[in-house]
C-alpha cells in the first residue's frame, strides 16, 4: 500500500481512530506539517480527568518523544502514570505520516518498526468475565514518534478529539454536551463551560450498547452542566432530564428505578 501510495505521488497520509467522531482533515494541519518538514507528528491535548488512563506524551533526556501506555506502566507507579499535572498531554491517535520517510525508514530497518509490543488481558467473551482468559498481544502506532527522528506533536483543542470507546463515551457525545454541524462534523458544543464530564455507568447494567439503548429509550438526558455522573445499578432515564453538577444516581435493589418524565438532578438520586 505504501509503495502504490507513493508511485501515485501521495506524500502525506493522516490516519486516526474510527472511534474519534472529531478526527476530521484540517488543511491548516496539513500545511504545518509540509512546511515544517517533519516526519511524523501527533495531534496531542490537554489530559483532563476523564483521560486520565489514556497513554500520555513522554520525552527522553535527549528531546526525543514518546508515547507511554497504560499497559506499559508498572503498577507501583499508576498513580503518578495517572497525575494529569505531572504528564499532561495525551495522545489523541490523530497522527500525520510523512510517506517518503516512512520508506527509507522501513528500508533501513528491514520493513520492521520495531514498536514497542503490549499485552492486554482479555475474555473470550467479553460479556462473561468469567469465560476464558486470553492475551491480547498489540502495538500502538502512536508510539512510531519515538522511531522518527525529530517527530514532532501539535498541542490541540478537544474539539478533534471525540472518541466513543466505552458506553460512558457514546452517552457524552449522544447528549447535548455535542453537535452535528451542517457539514455532519461531530463537535463540542459551545455553549459548555465546563471541562469535559466525567461518566461512570454500571458496568453491569450499561456496559454494551443494547443496554445503553434499554436504559435510555427517550435519548440522554441533558449534560451541559453536568460536572460528573455515576451511576450504580439499574436506573431507566424517562424524556427531557436534566442532570446539574456532581451527580450520583443509586439503585441498591434488583427492580430498576424509574427516572419520570422532565425531573431535574443535582447531588445524589436515589429514587
Amino acid at each position: 500500500m505504501l509503495d502504490k501510495l507513493l508511485a501515485a505521488g501521495y506524500h502525506t497520509a493522516f490516519v486516526s481512530n474510527s472511534d474519534n467522531l472529531g478526527a476530521v482533515m484540517d488543511p491548516a494541519i496539513l500545511g504545518y506539517f509540509v512546511v515544517e518538514k517533519l516526519p511524523f507528528l501527533m495531534e496531542v491535548a490537554d489530559r483532563a480527568e476523564a483521560d486520565k488512563k489514556g497513554g500520555h506524551l513522554a520525552q527522553t533526556p535527549a528531546g526525543q518523544l514518546l508515547l507511554r501506555e497504560s499497559a506499559q506502566c508498572p503498577e507501583p507507579d499508576t498513580e503518578a502514570f495517572q497525575d494529569i499535572t505531572r504528564h499532561r498531554f495525551f495522545n489523541t491517535n490523530n497522527l500525520w505520516l510523512n510517506l517518503p520517510v516512512l520508506r527509507e525508514l522501513l528500508d533501513r530497518q528491514n520493513g520492521i518498526l520495531g514498536l514497542p509490543m503490549i499485552r492486554n488481558t482479555k475474555t473470550v467473551d467479553p460479556r462473561d468475565k468469567n469465560s476464558q482468559a486470553v492475551f491480547q498481544l498489540e502495538t500502538a502506532m502512536g508510539s512510531a514518534i519515538g522511531v522518527f527522528e525529530g517527530a514532532g506533536a501539535l498541542r490541540i483543542d478537544k474539539s478533534r478529539f471525540a472518541p466513543i470507546k466505552k458506553t460512558n463515551d457514546l452517552l457524552d457525545v449522544r447528549s447535548d454536551n455535542y453537535i452535528l454541524t451542517p457539514d455532519f462534523q461531530v463537535r463540542a458544543n459551545p455553549e459548555r463551560r465546563l471541562e469535559r464530564v466525567v461518566i461512570d455507568l454500571d458496568p453491569v447494567h450499561y456496559g454494551f450498547v443494547d443496554q445503553l439503548a434499554e436504559r435510555f429509550p427517550q435519548g440522554p438526558p441533558s449534560l451541559l452542566d453536568c460536572e460528573r455522573l455515576t451511576v450504580k445499578g439499574d436506573i431507566r432515564f424517562g424524556r427531557d432530564v436534566v442532570l446539574s453538577g456532581v451527580v450520583e444516581m443509586r439503585n441498591e435493589g434488583s427492580a430498576p428505578l424509574l427516572v419520570p418524565d422532565g425531573t431535574r438532578i443535582t447531588g445524589v438520586w436515589t429514587g
